[in-house]
């Protein structure tokens, strides 16, 4: 399965844009890093796929209990991502590649992660293919993404939450609703992808405006 979109990476002021509001976001990144982490044993190689900014990546690397590495397929974000790691005193191998074209070793990584950037990809299942390929035996990956399916009032009610100026709230409603929805999958389109990869277990837990990925090697 390929897109037409062809999964070019945010570059300059667009991927600068993208950094200065998903900053609102910290909280979550905090508590989605603690939630990671805990999964992991100390020592862990944990991989964040297509992680932007960097943000995540980051607050999971900050307990100095795993090592990270970022992999994004722009270069702006990848410069974003090691200036934002320098700037609080951490460790993350940030480097620029293809989800779909990983440049890292079979079996490498023990946990995975990729949030809000699947339903870019433009080979989204060679990038499946991938996330199998670098896990280790045992080795637990999630897809945090939007749904295709979510009314716009939910989508308005995350975004109100966000607390954004009022130029960058309606800059945030309109790339969901004519950019970021029109790319994202269901959970039926979703399963029917994963069953084109030998994962020993899949699961797919929806939530309000999207979709936690579950997949075990």
């Amino acid at each position: 399965m390929e897109k037409a979109y062809k999964g070019m990476g945010m570059e300059g002021s667009v991927a600068r844009w993208y950094e200065k509001t998903t900053r609102k976001d910290m909280d979550e990144f905090r508590r989605e890093a603690q939630r990671f982490a805990a999964m992991l044993p100390k020592g862990g190689d944990v991989l964040e796929v297509a992680p932007g900014p960097g943000f995540l990546s980051i607050e999971m690397a900050k307990a100095g209990r795993l090592r990270a590495t970022g992999l994004d397929i722009s270069k702006t974000f990848v410069e974003l991502a090691r200036r934002n790691a320098d700037a609080v005193g951490v460790s993350v191998d940030f480097r620029n590649g293809d989800a779909a074209h990983m440049p890292f070793a079979d079996e490498s990584f023990d946990f995975l992660v990729c949030r809000a950037a699947f339903k870019n990809f433009s080979e989204p299942v060679k990038a499946l293919a991938e996330m199998r390929r670098v896990l280790r035996p045992g080795g637990r990956g999630v897809i945090i993404d939007l749904r295709r399916d979510v009314p716009m009032g939910e989508i308005r009610k995350y975004v109100d939450s966000l607390g954004l100026s009022v130029p960058s709230r309606m800059m945030t409603l309109l790339t969901f609703r004519f950019m970021l929805l029109k790319r994202a999958y269901t959970a039926q389109e979703f399963g029917a992808m994963l069953r084109q990869v030998p994962f020993a277990s899949t699961r797919i837990d929806i939530n309000a405006i999207g979709m936690e990925v579950w997949m075990e090697r």
